[in-house]
């Protein structure tokens, strides 16, 4: 009995202060999980931008003008980008959540030695190589379209990570709190849809009265699309440094409630 006791000891794992392999390995099976449907999950996106640019510069027509100071077109293509930005970012870790719930195998994830903090940055962090991935491939295909302008990649790229990062957080919010999914797509339709449409993708919000303005300069989606579009033109509707400070403030603000949530096993634990 000794022997086998000396031979054959129970200890228990460390993995220091972060599990690292958990980490990526959470990471990975996010990211493997949209590119193994990348048509529906990156090329979709792209066509609903396409669509967008196709059926709004037919109906304008010549009675488009310019907006800041470039061609309707040229404003118009980095907001339907940053729009599907937002949007797939969300539905991504959104999908993630409420997948695992009803498929029953969230508890793989519970029961992994893997902490809230690691098992939410991993999936904002897939959800955010998903909108980067789509901002890339839209970049490129818009590019040889239209007559697309390049600022500083700096802003586009940071504020397509941003952007993707805050949607990210929101989805691993209403994925706990979805029970099915009717509620997910209510959360979808009446929140960041109508968001996402009135901040700026399609008009500059100068052009709106003061007191809509004032209202679409509280939209933290104004802020995204518009530092995203800055990033473009080298102009914005409103104050990059402020919407930059504000976006971060937000993206910490809204993840750590979002580690709060899962932490406390809300609605995924008995």
């Amino acid at each position: 009995m000794s022997d086998i006791k000396n031979n054959y000891k129970i200890y228990e794992k460390k993995f220091g202060y972060v599990n690292w392999i958990g980490f990526w390995t959470l990471y990975k099976k996010e990211t493997l999980r949209f590119l193994i449907v990348i048509i529906q999950t990156v090329i979709s996106p792209l066509v609903t931008s396409l669509l967008f640019l196709l059926v709004l510069s037919v109906a304008i027509g010549n009675q488009r003008g310019d907006v800041l100071g470039y061609p309707f077109i040229s404003f118009l293509a980095p907001g339907l980008i940053a729009m599907q930005v937002i949007q797939q970012g969300f539905s991504h870790s959104s999908s993630s959540i409420m997948i695992g719930k009803i498929q029953g195998n969230i508890v793989d994830i519970l029961y992994a030695p893997i902490t809230a903090g690691e098992i939410t940055l991993a999936i904002n962090l897939a959800a955010c190589t998903r909108s980067i991935m789509i901002a890339l491939v839209s970049i490129v295909v818009f590019y040889f379209i239209i007559d697309l302008n390049f600022y500083s990649f700096f802003y586009i790229f940071l504020y397509t990570f941003l952007g993707a990062f805050i949607l990210s957080s929101v989805g691993i919010i209403i994925g706990l709190w979805a029970e099915k999914f009717d509620h997910m797509a209510s959360a979808t339709n009446f929140i960041i849809v109508p968001l996402s449409f009135l901040s700026g993708t399609f008009y500059s919000i100068n052009r709106l009265p003061d007191i809509l303005k004032n209202i679409s300069e509280i939209n933290p989606f104004f802020y995204i699309i518009d530092g995203f579009r800055y990033g473009f033109l080298g102009v914005a509707d409103g104050s990059i440094k402020f919407g930059l400070f504000y976006l971060l403030i937000l993206s910490c603000i809204i993840w750590f409630v979002a580690y709060i949530l899962f932490k406390k096993g809300y609605k995924i634990k008995s």
